[in-house]
């Protein structure tokens, strides 16, 4: 675990901005936000729209945490074929709002090159669709940038909070004290092996008093490279004031796979 509050985020390389992108879709301030890290890691191209290209060897020598490196910067698609597409399932459950079960849509497409990918798609459906981005040249899962946008989204509307404050926090929690484990999954009838990231943002948020019924909320990632685009699932929840139930819990799960309970981590 590294030392919490620490303030200086090592950035990850290849943030890219140009007219049209997906980051500058979000804005200029997209750079210094976990979106637009995400898209970095995702891009695996150089350029920047707030500071020269990171060279390569300062890339390398840059601190990411084990968490990170996995999660944002390892090739995930790189055993896709497109055209693909990745299908996931979506519930959302819990005690303060009506649940509801949907779907998830990835779509990948060949580059120029013909190589992997442009990827777009569905986060949701009818109402409840979230308008996003595509990610061009992409290498790692956009499933993921795209959970996270939702998930932030729906943080500011609970909590009048900044979702610039929410993402900070996440990035945060990713480079500081997310915990890795080994652990096994189901996928189309088999037992694979997984890693398991888990973090809690706002577990010592000096800020917490702002939002006290969300400091327990806890994201957790699930990936295998048995799986097409390496995301399992994800999935965040927030535990009941009382009792043992959530008080919001949503998760994302690869279509064919079954849900990683506690009783499926590796000693």
């Amino acid at each position: 675990m590294r030392p919490v509050g620490r303030r200086a985020l090592p950035r990850l390389p290849g943030c890219r901005a140009g007219a049209g992108s997906a980051a500058a879709t979000f804005g200029s301030q997209v750079c210094a936000t976990v979106l637009g890290l995400l898209l970095a890691a995702h891009a695996g191209v150089a350029g920047a729209a707030d500071g020269p290209a990171v060279p390569p060897a300062a890339s390398a020598a840059q601190d990411f945490s084990a968490a990170e490196r996995l999660l944002l910067m390892s090739p995930q698609l790189q055993q896709v074929r497109p055209p693909a597409a990745l299908s996931y399932r979506f519930r959302k459950s819990g005690s303060l709002e009506e649940g509801f079960d949907d779907r998830v849509t990835i779509r990948l497409q060949r580059d120029a090159d013909g190589g992997c990918c442009q990827a777009g798609g569905e986060f949701l459906t009818g109402a409840r669709r979230l308008e996003l981005p595509q990610v061009e040249h992409a290498q790692g899962n956009p499933v993921t940038l795209y959970f996270l946008e939702h998930d932030i989204r729906e943080m500011k509307r609970l909590t009048k909070g900044s979702t610039y404050y929410f993402r900070k926090r996440i990035r945060m929690a990713l480079y500081e004290a997310a915990t890795v484990r080994e652990a096994s999954v189901t996928y189309r009838g088999r037992q694979v092996p997984a890693r398991e990231i888990r973090i809690q943002p706002y577990r010592d948020d000096p800020n917490r008093a702002r939002f006290e019924r969300f400091t327990g909320k806890e994201y957790v990632f699930v990936l295998s490279d048995a799986v097409p685009g390496m995301v399992v699932s994800i999935r965040s929840r927030v535990p009941a004031e009382t009792g043992s139930g959530a008080l919001i819990e949503e998760e994302l799960l690869v279509e064919g796979a079954e849900p990683l309970r506690l009783g499926a981590l590796r000693p």
